[in-house]
C-alpha cells in the first residue's frame, strides 16, 4: 500500500520550518506576526541549536557556540558560523540568525514539496505571489500536536514543546483560534511552556527560555511602539 504524501520518506524539517508553515497563510501568503518575524525565526533556529547541544548561554545571556561537526544543513550551519565569531547576547543573536531566514525558508518548503508557488496580477498590473499549501495532512497534524499541548495538556515531545513555545512567544497563538481556542487553560499551558517546564535538558534549559524570552520582549515592544503611534 503507498503510504500518504505527508508519511513518504523526506528529510525532517526544521523546526523554524515547521514554524513557517503554521505562520503562512496558505491563500494570501501573509506571515502572521510578520513585524517580529525576523526575531520569532531566529529563535526557533537557536533553540534547534540548544537541542543539538551546540549553544550554550553564559551569566551574562551571552550565547557561545560549542564546537564540533558541520551540522549538514544550511541554515544550521550558517547560524554556527554566526555565532562561532564571538559570544554575544541572546537578543542580539535572534536578529542576526533571523534577518535573513525568511526568503530561504519560503524556497525551501516549496523546494521540499511544503509549499506551492502561484504568480498572477492583482487588476491586471499589480504583482501577487501565492504559495499555497502543498501538504495539507502534514501542517494539520502539525497543528494538531500543537493543539493537544496546549488544549489537552499532552506531554510534547521536546521539538514540538520548542515549536508551541515560540509561536506562544511571538504573539500569534490567537490568530489560530478556532483551531487552537483562547482560553484560560490554553494561556496558562503556553505560559509553563515559554518557562521551559516541559522536560528539556537542564544544560540548555537557560538558553531556551532566554530565547523565548527575547522574542516576547521584542513583540512586547512592538506592541506598545504601535500602540504609542496610533
Amino acid at each position: 500500500m503507498r503510504r500518504p504524501k505527508h508519511q513518504e520518506m523526506r528529510p525532517e524539517l526544521l523546526i523554524v520550518e515547521d514554524l513557517m508553515l503554521l505562520l503562512l497563510d496558505d491563500e494570501s501568503g501573509v506571515v502572521k506576526g510578520e513585524a517580529n518575524l525576523h526575531y520569532t525565526l531566529g529563535g526557533a533556529v537557536l533553540m534547534e541549536l540548544a537541542l543539538l547541544g551546540r549553544v550554550e548561554l553564559d551569566h551574562r545571556k551571552r550565547v557561545h557556540a560549542v564546537a564540533g561537526e558541520t551540522l549538514g544543513d544550511t541554515i544550521l550551519d550558517e547560524a554556527m558560523r554566526q555565532l562561532a565569531k564571538r559570544p554575544r547576547h541572546v537578543h542580539t543573536i535572534l536578529v542576526e540568525i533571523g534577518l535573513e531566514l525568511d526568503g530561504q525558508l519560503r524556497h525551501r518548503l516549496v523546494e521540499r514539496g511544503m509549499l506551492g508557488r502561484e504568480r498572477s496580477k492583482l487588476l491586471g498590473f499589480i504583482p501577487v505571489t501565492r504559495m499555497p499549501a502543498q501538504d495539507l495532512p502534514y501542517e494539520a497534524a502539525l497543528l494538531e500536536r500543537v493543539r493537544a499541548v496546549l488544549e489537552d495538556g499532552a506531554t510534547p515531545d521536546p521539538r514540538t514543546a520548542a515549536l508551541t513555545a515560540v509561536l506562544s512567544a511571538s504573539g500569534t497563538l490567537g490568530e489560530f483560534h478556532p483551531a487552537i481556542r483562547r482560553s484560560r487553560a490554553v494561556t496558562e499551558r503556553a505560559r509553563d511552556l515559554r518557562e521551559g517546564t516541559w522536560g528539556a535538558a537542564a544544560v540548555n534549559q537557560a538558553i531556551l527560555v532566554a530565547a523565548i524570552a527575547s522574542i516576547g520582549g521584542a513583540v512586547a515592544e512592538a506592541a506598545v511602539g504601535g500602540d504609542a503611534s496610533s
